[in-house]
């Protein structure tokens, strides 16, 4: 993965819209690690090969960034993104690393379901 380059994001985000496309979408704060400290609350969120279609993906921020999905009836959206690929499937992968190089959060998009 590379740092976020917002025009080639928003290009990226542009070819998904007003079509069905796959979403991944994980947030996570260590809820692995929370064996180690029990004081230590632990959130996240995680929703895979869910089937949406936006009319509208923005890019805001001055990084790390965030990437809003107008939907028809709300918005989804990640928050925190820093790094970003477009695979050879043609996936948009998003992700976001905590100053450790730690996932934190990323928000994927493809024409197929993620295996």
């Amino acid at each position: 993965m590379q740092p976020i380059d917002t025009a080639a994001v928003q290009e990226a985000l542009n070819r998904f819209a007003n079509r069905d496309v796959y979403i991944h979408l994980e947030t996570t704060n260590g809820a692995y690690a929370s064996h180690h400290n029990e004081g230590f609350y632990s959130v996240g969120a995680y929703i895979r090969n869910a089937c949406i279609r936006f009319t509208r993906g923005k890019i805001t921020g001055p990084g790390p960034y965030r990437v809003g999905l107008k939907l028809d009836l709300g918005w989804v959206y990640a928050e925190g993104l820093t790094h970003w690929e477009w695979t050879e499937k043609g996936q948009l992968l998003l992700a976001g690393h905590d100053d450790q190089g730690k996932l934190a959060v990323a928000l994927e998009l493809s024409n197929e379901p993620f295996v």
